[in-house]
């Protein structure tokens, strides 16, 4: 599911200039089927079409303008149709969380019920420590300077999946560019959000739904995870600190902080 990888998947489906179905594989389908469920759940913030946009700003390797509506791409159990002949994916708000899905799938498959797993950030844990306590996890302040937690939060069989923009953004001219665009804006998320950290049972759930609501911003993401029920943490920026809105039952979870 690489886009910057010549001859993966999506990079080869996003080189073909077709609407005829195109043969794809039954992890990819999961993932993109995944994706469309995330994006109808979360009014469209998450779009996977936008890798264009994505890499004009500099943080991807897909070129060319957006093209064809995410809703119209069409999957079936072999492949997958597009919406428009240029159409193109960038499942890199997901895959991730795939990538650990398949780990535990693999892990339970040798017998083993109890693990915590870590993947650039996002965690999955299944089963408690062996005390039979819950597995932790750390909230990073995603501020400059030394890493710190902001949170330390319990997990037991879930996943929980941060996005923000501290490592992969810039500012140019008063302005903050990150690697997460916004559908409605078809720009960069550009506000005070520094970073979302949400709950959910699957890894893959989790991934999708964290890049979503930073996407949506720190008004439209917690009104829409507070609806929904999810429990999420946003943190903006507010001077030279942080503010905290948290939703469904995040607080629960703290154990530190």
């Amino acid at each position: 599911m690489s886009p910057f990888r010549k001859w993966s998947e999506i990079s080869v489906f996003n080189r073909s200039r077709t609407t005829d179905w195109l043969p794809l594989s039954s992890v990819v389908l999961r993932a993109i089927a995944k994706a469309q469920s995330v994006a109808a759940r979360t009014r469209g913030a998450f779009d996977p079409t936008l890798g264009g946009l994505v890499g004009r700003y500099g943080f991807g390797p897909i070129t060319g303008a957006p093209a064809g509506a995410f809703r119209d791409l069409e999957l079936r159990a072999d492949g997958a149709r597009k919406a428009h002949p240029r159409q193109t994916l960038d499942l890199c708000g997901i895959a991730k969380g795939q990538a650990l899905n398949r780990c535990a799938d693999a892990l339970r498959s040798i017998g083993l019920e109890a693990f915590f797993i870590e993947m650039g950030g996002e965690v999955l844990a299944r089963g408690t420590r062996p005390d039979g306590s819950p597995w932790r996890a750390a909230v990073e302040r995603p501020l400059p300077g030394r890493a710190e937690p902001q949170r330390v939060v319990a997990l037991r069989d879930e996943a929980l999946a941060t996005s923000g923009d501290l490592i992969n953004s810039y500012v140019l001219a008063g302005h903050r560019y990150g690697h997460i665009t916004d559908p409605q804006r078809m720009a960069p998320a550009d506000s005070a959000l520094a970073s979302v950290s949400v709950f959910a049972r699957r890894a893959i759930t989790a991934d999708a739904l964290a890049t979503a609501l930073f996407a949506l911003g720190p008004k439209r993401g917690p009104a829409l995870a507070e609806h929904a029920g999810m429990d999420a943490l946003f943190l903006s920026r507010d001077g030279a600190g942080l503010r905290e809105v948290m939703t469904g039952r995040f607080r629960d979870r703290i154990i530190w902080g």
